[in-house]
């Protein structure tokens, strides 16, 4: 008996073990490593300024300009020589080009040539032409000065008066309170050596030493004002008209006002009216070398004027500007010394021009 159970539970075990195996799952393979890739979103910020890289610009402007009568009177009718000075029945063509090579540096050419339209070449001016190269030096350590070299020479005629000037313009605009109603656009010194001569020989030479005061303002109501202070000493090659000397301290003043009031704005074109006037200039002399009449001299001159015109202007691209102008000037011209001014005089003026700007 013994023997039978054992040997029936030997068989209840081994069947026990034999169920197990057959149930158990095959071994599964081990699944894929998924690898992702997932793109970054681009993000566009439409309400950022986005600077662009400098490069260099300017701009041409060609004007043409006509000098009427003055009050119906020409030079050839005004035999005292005191009322119809200056430019009668002329035109001017001008042409003005600037160009900025670097942030720092830049160029300005100016050439005038005058026709008489009327009468004789004595009836306009003489042709100019007006180079000036400037230089940003940028601020001064850790001020708030800005120096700006200015190297010039200007011409009239084919061998008229000639100059050569070298200067440096120190801007304190910085250190002066501005706000919405008034601001200083420009405000320091200027200070250089000027070369003066006509012909090809030393007659008529003048060294100069000068030191400027230059300022431009901002002001409300569309009004801008300008205000200059030149002060020269001067070494002549000849003695002064009226005065036994070779060297002499004199200055210049000019004080302009402007205004401009919009009438009329649609789309790319305004019709405006324009003011400009004031001291054009009032001059002081050390000795006695202006002409009064008298024989003898006297030190200070003036010329006054304003010129109210109106102005039209159309804008066909961003880069293009027509504009033309049509007023008439008062001003004293040919009577400037200061103890006998007079003779001021209405006379016509217009002009037209385009400016392409690049």
């Amino acid at each position: 008996m013994k023997k039978l159970a054992l040997v029936l539970g030997s068989l209840l075990v081994v069947g026990s073990v034999a169920s197990a195996k057959e149930v158990m799952p095959a071994p599964a393979p081990a699944p894929e490593k998924v690898i992702e890739y997932v793109e970054k979103p681009v993000i566009v910020y439409r309400d950022r300024e986005v600077t662009p890289a400098w490069r260099p610009n300017g701009s041409v402007d060609v004007q043409y300009r006509w000098y009427g009568e003055t009050e119906n009177k020409t030079k050839k009718e005004d035999t005292d020589g005191d009322w119809a000075a200056g430019r009668n029945n002329a035109g001017r063509l001008q042409t003005e080009t600037k160009i900025n090579f670097t942030e720092k540096q830049s160029l300005q050419v100016r050439t005038r040539n005058y026709q008489a339209l009327r009468g004789t070449k004595g009836d306009s001016s003489d042709d100019q032409i007006r180079l000036r190269h400037f230089y940003n030096f940028g601020n001064l350590g850790s001020s708030k000065v800005n120096a700006t070299s200015r190297l010039e020479y200007k011409q009239n005629g084919r061998d008229g008066g000639k100059k050569a000037e070298a200067s440096v313009f120190f801007d304190f605009a910085d250190y002066i309170y501005s706000n919405n109603f008034f601001k200083v656009e420009k405000f320091g010194l200027r200070t250089g050596y000027e070369h003066k001569w006509a012909g090809h020989d030393n007659d008529n030479t003048i060294e100069r030493a000068l030191v400027n005061f230059e300022s431009e303002y901002t002001l409300p109501l569309g009004f801008s004002a300008e205000l200059n202070v030149y002060n020269h000493y001067d070494w002549h090659h000849d003695k002064l008209a009226y005065a036994d000397k070779k060297h002499e301290y004199n200055g210049e003043l000019e004080a302009y006002i402007y205004q401009h009031t919009p009438l009329y704005k649609a789309n790319n074109v305004e019709l405006s009216f324009d003011f400009e006037g004031g001291y054009d200039p009032y001059t002081w002399h050390q000795h006695k070398v202006v002409d009064n009449g008298s024989g003898e001299g006297e030190r200070a001159s003036y010329s006054v004027y304003m010129l109210p015109t109106f102005q039209v202007a159309y804008k066909p691209t961003e880069f293009v500007k027509l504009y033309a102008a049509a007023g008439a000037e008062y001003r004293n011209w040919a009577v400037e010394a200061n103890s006998t001014a007079k003779n001021w005089r209405w006379q016509p003026t217009a002009w037209a021009g385009m400016k392409v700007s690049f």
